[in-house]
C-alpha cells in the first residue's frame, strides 16, 4: 500500500488488504469463482419470492375501478 503518491482512507485501505491476503496466500483463484457465483444472486430475493413487486402494483392500480382521492389544499 506504501506506493508513491497513494493516498489511502482507514476504511479504503480495510477494503484492499483482505485482497492482497487472498492473493498472498494462493487463494485468490478460489475466492474470485465464489465472487462470482455471488454477483449473480439477487441481493433482496425475499422481495420476489411472490412475484414481481412492481408488476403487482400496475396490475392493481389499472384494475381499481374507483380513482384514488386527490388531496385537495385548503
Amino acid at each position: 500500500m506504501d506506493i508513491t503518491g497513494a493516498r489511502w482512507t482507514i476504511r479504503g485501505g480495510e477494503a484492499v488488504l483482505p485482497l492482497g491476503s487472498l492473493y498472498i496466500s494462493g487463494d485468490w483463484d478460489e475466492y474470485w469463482q465464489f465472487h462470482l457465483q455471488q454477483e449473480h444472486k439477487p441481493n433482496d430475493l425475499a422481495l420476489y419470492s411472490s412475484g414481481i413487486p412492481l408488476i403487482k402494483q400496475v396490475l392493481k392500480a389499472r384494475c381499481s375501478t374507483t380513482p384514488p382521492p386527490l388531496p385537495i389544499p385548503v
